[in-house]
């Protein structure tokens, strides 16, 4: 059964799947057509909603893309390197890589959903290199998979947002005047549930699945040129024969300052008894660690600038789907969506019918936060007339979100750009591991 499906799964996505980029035209058009169509809203107002949406989602663009390079200075710290190294020579066969891969994304997605990104590309990258052979597009999709718990784990946005009082996103503060903390949405006996079964039953089906044999061989891709002048580099000349600019860009206390500084504020933030892991402050935190890690600022500066390849897609599609997020939420197509599945909801089956309502929206808007704003209200809404869970409500959003990204291909961009794979093949395995992932987390909202 798991070999008709996966063949079947491969050869529509190889035939039928368009670039990434394209992807987010095709549901650009397709948002528009369901706009006039179900809401009756006029052309002109559609363009006019769409062309606003690609600037409103600026801000939580650039959040996202300083969390994406964030973890990619991590992953470039030597440090870190020398673990993903040891990492990749482990693997002794192309299934024992596969499952390995999986383990990696699972375990760091819990931890940060950027940091998670760009090690799996790394790893999809490297591990060819000493196992020759192996198929990409299975190592990127057993990695890919793992990235699917991301909204369950610390950097999740709506858990992160929900505990946030006052953030303009925390949509149950603003409708309920209620904050939740990590421990009633992430530390929940349905969240364990789902992440502890995506841990055993994903190896499983990764040790298994059949491996396609036909992916096209793409070349490495190039490294982008350092955007730092030679001389500046670290090495570049004995330390008796540094200017005075070299030393400041190489010294340690340049360093050690800027991290006082970091921990002195969080230090402060916990003795007043305001500290809250939000957005904001997963962001400050992996800068104060990659300051930490690379040691010299030039170090961590050409470090940054060097994700900026694995954010390049990132920046090409968001606007788009932010003209979506724009799109669906001021022509009510999202809220149109989301009350089909309140109607028929009970206090017991809403967190469940958010979760199925999730997987459909996130295909337009796959952003947590993007999408909490603009199902969000919906779905609180409605947990406060049926007096269901709203924490729990609002952490079945996030899981449509996390596992409808196994057949939204958004996220995956950068592992494409860093490990030169092409994403028609990875996403046909995805779409198995969808089959699993869909019915595991819905069961978790039933049955706990």
């Amino acid at each position: 059964m798991i070999q008709r499906m996966t063949v079947n799964a491969i050869f529509l996505v190889r035939r039928y799947m368009p670039a990434p980029y394209l992807f987010a035209l095709v549901l650009t058009f397709v948002a528009a057509i369901l706009a006039m169509t179900i809401t009756r809203t006029p052309p002109s107002e559609v363009v006019d909603y769409w062309y606003r949406g690609l600037w409103d989602i600026l801000t939580f663009t650039m959040q996202m893309v300083l969390v994406l390079m964030c973890g990619h200075a991590l992953v470039d710290a030597p440090l870190v390197k020398r673990g993903l190294d040891w990492f990749s020579t482990r693997p002794k066969t192309e299934r024992q890589a596969g499952v390995l891969v999986f383990l990696i994304g699972w375990a760091t997605a819990l931890f940060n959903w950027g940091f998670c990104l760009v090690v799996v590309g790394v790893m999809v990258r490297e591990i060819p290199r000493r196992l020759p052979g192996v198929s990409k597009g299975y190592l990127a999709a057993a990695g890919y998979t793992g990235f699917a718990v991301w909204a369950s784990g610390l950097s999740s946005s709506i858990a992160l947002v929900t505990a946030t009082a006052g953030s303009p996103l925390n949509i149950i503060d603003l409708m309920a005047h209620q904050t939740f903390s990590l421990r009633e949405t992430l530390w929940t006996p349905y969240n364990i549930f789902g992440v502890a079964g995506m841990l055993v039953l994903m190896p499983l089906l990764f040790w298994r699945i059949p491996i396609s044999k036909l992916e096209p061989q793409t070349p490495a891709p190039e490294q982008p040129p350092s955007p730092i002048e030679p001389s500046a580099a670290e090495g570049t000349a004995p330390a008796a024969e540094r200017t005075p600019a070299e030393k400041i860009e190489q010294s340690r206390v340049v360093t050690f300052l800027l991290v006082l500084m970091g921990m002195g504020y969080v230090y402060t933030r916990f003795r007043q008894g305001t500290f809250h892991l939000d957005l904001n402050m997963m962001i400050f935190l992996l800068f104060v660690l990659g300051w930490i890690l690379h040691v010299t600022p030039i170090r961590y500066m050409q470090a940054f600038h060097a994700g900026a390849r694995a954010a390049g897609p990132l920046v090409l599609a968001y606007p788009l789907y932010g003209g979506i997020m724009g799109l669906m939420r001021d022509t009510g197509l999202a809220d149109w969506f989301a009350q089909l599945f309140v109607s028929f909801s009970t206090a017991e089956t809403l967190p469940f019918w958010s979760f199925v309502s999730s997987n459909v929206i996130n295909l337009f808007v796959p952003s947590g936060g993007g999408q909490w704003a603009v199902q969000g209200p919906v779905m609180v809404k409605a947990a406060i007339e049926l007096d269901a869970s709203l924490p729990k409500t609002a952490m079945a959003v996030a899981f449509g979100d996390q596992t409808s990204n196994l057949l939204q291909p958004f996220w995956a961009l950068p592992i494409v750009s860093i490990a030169a794979v092409s994403v028609r093949e990875m996403m046909g395995y995805c779409l198995v591991a969808l089959a699993i992932a869909f019915p595991l987390f819905g069961a978790a909202l039933l049955i706990f």
